[in-house]
């Protein structure tokens, strides 16, 4: 049985181009009502304009979709909480938000200004924080909620030039993974989409040819299988040019030092067995690191007695 979106509502932000467009686009045709955000600004977050939005609301509408257009900055709370409410308002309930808006700044961190930092991080952490916050009563009071985080290889392996933009895609990967603990109870399932696809954001990055492979709609795919009915949790899967693979943060079971040997020297000397990597495993909260190295400290004060 295929994947259906009948009934549920819908916000894509930065749905005017690319990647958050693919996204609005699937998710209308298999039945969603569908809130196309886009401010409508240039790749850099400069100037706005509401005419992308509302090209792929007519699209939606040809189709026989139901979608409006809105140009909620998603940097201000205030306009964020503005469209939310009037997806409310026409269709009574909001069951998934796929956090897609972005901008670039790409400089070299000596090169970079605070101000080039500051505004990658208001959109594309703070704007992920935004419109999370806006839907998250609403979901924990229907039971029913699916959130897309959009991270990068940028933050999870680094990319030169963009300190700010790997910055803010790591951040919102420590949001997801404390909202998922927070939601389950509500069965809000929120996970992460690393994606790879020829954009304007990418346009003029790479040859021709090879952005014909990078298509968004490779990339849409992964995004609606993080947001159906029996979607995953906490997964954060990457996607592009037809490939999908998932990323897991694993740490090593590592070892004890006793009180006398808790020096940088006896670390250092046990570097080897601190990286072995044959027993690692992700954890799921922050508690089991710590439950992890009180029973190595617990076992070793057993084996004195």
């Amino acid at each position: 049985m295929g994947i259906s979106f009948e009934g549920k509502v819908a916000i894509v932000t930065g749905a005017g181009n690319g990647l958050g467009r693919s996204h609005a686009l699937a998710l209308a045709e298999r039945g969603a009502k569908v809130v196309v955000n886009d401010l409508g600004g240039a790749r850099d977050g400069m100037g706005q304009s509401s005419e992308a939005a509302r090209e792929v609301v007519r699209l939606i509408e040809e189709r026989g979709g139901e979608a409006f257009a809105h140009g909620a900055n998603v940097a201000k709370f205030d306009e964020v909480e503005e469209m939310v409410e009037q997806a409310l308002e026409k269709w009574g309930r909001v069951d998934i938000l796929i956090n897609n808006a972005g901008i670039l700044r790409d400089k070299s961190f000596a090169k970079m200004s605070v101000e080039d930092f500051q505004q990658v991080v208001d959109v594309h952490l703070m704007g992920t924080f935004n419109c999370t916050k806006a839907v998250w009563e609403i979901m924990r009071a229907q039971n029913y909620g699916r959130i897309v985080m959009t991270t990068s290889s940028s933050g999870m392996y680094g990319n030169f030039g963009q300190t700010n933009y790997g910055s803010a895609k790591m951040a919102v990967l420590g949001l997801m993974n404390t909202l998922v603990l927070e939601g389950i109870k509500n069965d809000i399932r929120v996970n992460a989409l690393a994606p790879t696809a020829s954009t304007r954001m990418t346009e003029d990055l790479m040859p021709e040819h090879v952005q014909k492979m990078l298509t968004p709609e490779a990339v849409t795919a992964g995004a609606l299988t993080l947001c159906h009915d029996d979607a995953p949790n906490r997964m954060i899967l990457c996607a592009g040019a037809g490939g999908y693979a998932s990323t897991r943060i694993f740490e090593t079971d590592g070892i004890y030092l006793p009180v006398d040997q808790q020096t940088p020297e006896q670390v250092w000397a046990h570097f080897d067995q601190i990286n072995d990597t044959t027993q690692q495993e992700p954890l799921d909260s922050a508690v089991l690191q710590t439950e992890k190295f009180l029973t190595k400290a617990a076992a070793h004060l057993s084996a004195q007695k």
